[in-house]
């Protein structure tokens, strides 16, 4: 192969910029967080400017409204008992819940309008309690405000708690494809209010044990082997348990931030996306009947699948994972997976989409064993559509 003409070159003229940026933030977690006796959430707002009144701007959830209808009192008060250190500088926004908060541009736009006017400095808080998608898009109007103003979020969900509530991540979905619009912006704070999750249908509860299975069985085979132990106490919401799981679930993902060397993600390695190349599709497919995690469930069990056609995974392995997603009462299988158009699998479309995604070049995380997974950067179309049919003929 020839070699490029850029090939040892170098400008004549050239300044090469270089420089660090520490990030930190606390992850906090605690019960009745909204309780005027209790000072977690003020201190995470003020901490480090103890002596000042702190001006917040605050989103909610509407999901969490709805099962919480006293939700927007219990933060008037608790700003009321804090009134030297907090200062709400509007009423509570209500927003709606779901994908439907990251579909909708005009969420985005209202809410600009509403910071501005509210007169929300860079120093100031915007403060978002919710699910992991109002998380996000709630985080991504605030970091594009004064090119960034402090974000603390209240998770509201198993999802948010364990995983997009404590990551670095922003986004909301537009021209057709999830998350493709965000950025890269690190809380102020998290704080972790476990009694939130009370009021979580058990359906919800259940699709956000997915991204702790996934966490687990790519990096840690003891918490695996927990969540095999405590799958039926998982599966109907045991609080205590969800706990245990939520928290360890959220070290992992801080731990991989941390030290994973690529916290924005500038290259294309992305381990904790296992099992997403094809349930961002499936939640496009399904126009978001599929939870974020049913569909993460599926693709996981359908990465299994393949690794085992591929070779790479004993099948002992693969139906572990899949007994315990569905011991969890996570779907395996979806009918889209399977369509068609115009002769020619949907789903693989996915696989090109995440291509993009990464940033061009294909790396798809697959497992090789309980607790170990290894980079592909090609996918065989048809031993994926051989994967699909065996999870139809097993799972269905």
């Amino acid at each position: 192969m020839s070699q490029t003409p850029l090939a040892g070159f170098r400008p004549k003229h050239l300044f090469e910029q270089k420089f660090r940026v520490e990030f930190d933030y606390p992850v906090v977690f605690c019960r009745s967080a909204l309780a005027t006796a209790d000072s977690t959430l003020a201190w995470a707002i003020s901490r480090r400017e103890l002596e000042r009144r702190h001006p917040v701007f605050a989103v909610l959830d509407g999901g969490l409204v709805a099962a919480r209808p006293q939700l927007a009192d219990e933060l008037k008060s608790y700003v009321a008992a804090f009134a030297s250190q907090l200062e709400l500088r509007a009423e509570p926004l209500v927003v709606p819940g779901g994908e439907a908060v990251k579909n909708d541009p005009g969420v985005v736009s209202d809410l600009l309008a509403r910071l501005a006017a509210a007169k929300l400095d860079k120093q100031g808080v915007l403060l978002a309690i919710g699910g992991g998608a109002v998380l996000d898009a709630a985080g991504y109007a605030g970091s594009v405000t004064h090119r960034g103003v402090r974000i603390v979020r209240m998770p509201s969900t198993v999802l948010a708690q364990n995983d997009a509530g404590v990551g670095v991540k922003t986004s909301v979905n537009a021209f057709g494809a999830k998350n493709f619009l965000g950025t890269f912006a690190p809380p102020f704070a998290v704080v972790n209010d476990v009694e939130l999750l009370s009021t979580l249908p058990e359906r919800d509860a259940r699709a956000g044990l997915a991204e702790a299975v996934k966490v687990a069985v790519i990096r840690d085979a003891r918490f695996f082997e927990w969540l095999e132990q405590n799958a039926k106490g998982l599966r109907h919401a045991d609080l205590a348990l969800l706990e245990v799981a939520v928290r360890r679930c959220a070290e992992l993902h801080l731990e991989h931030i941390a030290t994973g060397g690529d916290p924005f993600e500038r290259g294309s390695a992305r381990p904790l996306d296992y099992g997403h190349w094809s349930a961002h599709k499936l939640e496009t497919l399904t126009q978001h009947e599929l939870r974020h995690g049913e569909a993460v469930s599926i693709g996981m069990a359908l990465d299994a699948a393949y690794a085992v056609a591929r070779g790479m995974l004993a099948e002992p392995v693969r139906e572990r994972l899949v007994n315990l997603l569905t011991a969890l009462g996570l779907p395996v299988y979806h009918p889209a997976l399977s369509a068609k158009k115009d002769g020619t699998s949907v789903i693989l479309s996915g696989l090109a989409e995440f291509r993009e995604h990464l940033g061009g070049a294909l790396c798809v995380t697959m497992l090789q064993a309980v607790g170990s997974g290894v980079e592909i950067h090609e996918m065989d179309s048809e031993l994926v559509l051989a994967s699909i049919d065996w999870l139809k003929s097993h799972r269905n």
